[in-house]
């Protein structure tokens, strides 16, 4: 039923979370919040938490409803929150991740909790040992992390008790070989997270006696050689030191990770694994120069070769590539005669990154040679948009992707491409997201993009837009984001008035951040409420390093009109005089008028 109304549900909870107003009057009707099925109360919570309307009050409305909170990142969340969440009957699931007010006396209202299965407490630094009795009062506890909490080893041997334990995060604590012996009795694990930690090879024979483990993280440890483990589907040993990992070939393993990694015998390092499973392979930054392990992974999907890889192996690649999805070459030495080897090879593949390879123009056609793609990442390579045609004729290189009829994602970020060599992306009927970053980008750019049908997110970098090429542009109907930061030709007005005549884009800029506006008034957001919704909106990733990767947010101050003002922020134009900046605004109009009244007016701005 959820499902089949789903449009309705979300129109009620649009509604409901409209106001405080609005929240007011429904949280009065206490016997229908009590019957609200669990699913949309959880939802309900969640579209609160996001509006910034959730107060700890609040939460005593879904005691008898809501199975799951979601709270990480959350640093207004304290005791108070947790004693109104201990109340709650049937909650199953309790994230309060990066919650840093978090202490040993605010988890006491969870004493006792039958049916909590998982809580998250990771990167909550005042959690330590003292709070290990709280936990383990939680009879049915299933998924625990405490990854990078003030936990000890002495309080990671107390969790033997927990016999329900089926998923333990002890990233980043201190966990030794004895105290991991501790652990054995623990016979119903499946995932061990033990980044981080003082294991050595005598403490990882101890995991055979975890007779279901599937999930294995040893990424910045000591371990050298892992034993045979018959049931491991998933293993990370990212930045370790690697002799020899399952030699026996019996493990099922589905995924590996060894981004990072040295190998002590490169040529044995890997020539004993199981490649039936073996669907994903990271071996990024692992300074592997033989690569002669890839022909046996004749199931591979998910290859990552980032800064370990030249021309000379692409051959390799070239011979799995029929089931490969994801490929990423990116940091890497392959050119554009490389990628000619790959061409026909990859006819299921999606996602290719290039960025940071010396790859041209002539790469272009190849890439066009693959008919699945969807994310292509060129950033930072010599791709131009011009491809010499004989001794004086040139065509547009791009031209070349108008094949790819799935293309949703193109990555030009940090590439000398000009604005009219963007001609051919106006015919790109399923591009969604669009990063472009150069100086030589100039109005022309919008011109070409307004007519791409389904464009979502839309950045342009360090361009040369003026106030007449924003004004003029006629932005797509789907868009939802305009990155335009590093565009120091445009005036906060004219962003202003851009943001009027498209209230539904969320603009970006050095000198205004500004969120989609609502129908009859402009609404300012904090740099700090930016940043939230920026870090919750994050898909969750991969880490080539163990720790929790933060996203980079630029720190801004508040002025006294509202609007947010980057202070490393440096206006561009105090590099040039009056006239530079004048042949500037009017050298990269393609559809500007340079009548004497245009001009009059940037003099004006000037002033």
């Amino acid at each position: 039923m959820m499902n089949s109304e789903s449009g309705l549900i979300k129109l009620c909870i649009d509604a409901a979370c409209d106001s405080k107003e609005s929240i007011d009057r429904w949280r009065l009707q206490k016997r229908s919040l009590d019957r609200l099925p669990s699913p949309l109360a959880d939802a309900l919570i969640r579209r609160l938490l996001s509006r910034t309307l959730l107060r700890p009050s609040l939460l005593q409305v879904f005691k008898r409803s809501a199975e799951e909170v979601d709270l990480r990142g959350e640093n207004h969340v304290d005791a108070q929150w947790m004693a109104y969440l201990g109340a709650f009957r049937y909650l199953r699931y309790l994230n309060v991740a990066d919650c840093h007010r978090i202490t040993n006396s605010a988890l006491w209202p969870l004493t006792g909790m039958t049916s909590l299965k998982e809580l998250d407490l990771s990167r909550c630094s005042k959690v330590d040992d003292g709070a290990i009795d709280h936990i383990l009062s939680i009879p049915n506890l299933e998924k625990l992390h405490i990854s990078e909490t003030s936990v000890t080893a002495k309080g990671v041997k107390l969790l033997a008790s927990l016999g329900n334990l089926s998923h333990l995060d002890l990233g980043g604590l201190p966990v030794d070989d004895i105290t991991l012996t501790s652990l054995q009795v623990l016979k119903k694990l499946q995932y061990i997270d033990l980044w981080g930690s003082e294991i050595s090879n005598e403490g990882a024979v101890v995991l055979n006696l975890f007779p279901r483990l599937t999930h294995l993280n040893l990424a910045w440890t000591n371990v050298t050689k892992l034993p045979n483990l018959s049931s491991l589907e998933f293993l990370n040993m990212s930045n370790c030191t690697i002799d020899s990992i399952l030699q026996d070939g019996k493990s099922p393993l589905a995924k590996l990770i060894l981004s990072g990694t040295t190998f002590l015998n490169e040529a044995e390092a890997l020539l004993h694994i199981n490649t039936n499973f073996l669907s994903y392979l990271d071996v990024a930054h692992s300074g592997l120069h033989r690569f002669f392990f890839l022909s046996k992974m004749k199931v591979i999907e998910h290859l990552n070769l980032s800064s370990c890889m030249s021309d000379d192996s692409v051959e390799m690649v070239a011979c799995i590539g029929g089931n490969l999805k994801s490929l990423n070459l990116s940091c890497t030495a392959v050119s554009s005669a490389g990628l000619g080897v790959l061409a026909g090879h990859v006819p299921n593949l999606e996602i290719l990154s290039l960025s940071q390879t010396p790859v041209d123009d002539t790469a272009i056609p190849f890439i066009g040679m693959m008919p699945s793609l969807k994310v292509v990442d060129l950033s930072k390579t010599n791709i131009t948009g011009f491809l010499p045609q004989g001794d004086r004729d040139i065509s547009f290189s791009l031209t070349a992707l108008q094949d790819l009829k799935q293309l949703e994602s193109l990555n030009m970020e940090g590439t000398p491409v000009g604005g009219s060599a963007l001609y051919p992306l106006s015919s790109f009927q399923e591009l969604r997201c669009l990063s472009l970053e150069s100086a030589s980008l100039a109005d022309i750019t919008l011109f070409y993009i307004s007519s791409i049908p389904k464009l979502t997110n839309l950045s342009i970098l360090d361009a040369l837009l003026t106030n007449y090429g924003l004004d003029m542009f006629e932005a797509p109907e789907t868009l939802k984001l305009l990155d335009i930061r590093g565009c120091w030709l445009l005036t906060k007005d004219t962003i202003l008035s851009f943001c009027r005549n498209y209230p539904q884009i969320e603009v970006r800029h050095e000198l205004l951040t500004l969120p989609p506006f609502e129908e009859n008034a402009l609404h300012y957001s904090s740099p700090s409420q930016s940043t939230s919704r920026t870090q919750q909106s994050a898909k969750k990733k991969e880490h080539s390093s163990p720790s929790q990767l933060t996203s980079r947010t630029m720190q801004a101050s508040k002025t006294k009109e509202g609007i947010s003002i980057s202070p490393c922020f440096i206006d561009q134009r105090l590099k040039y005089s009056r006239d530079e900046l004048l042949a500037l605004q009017f050298s990269s109009l393609p559809f500007a008028s340079s009548s004497e009244s245009d001009n009059s007016i940037f003099e004006k701005q000037l002033d």
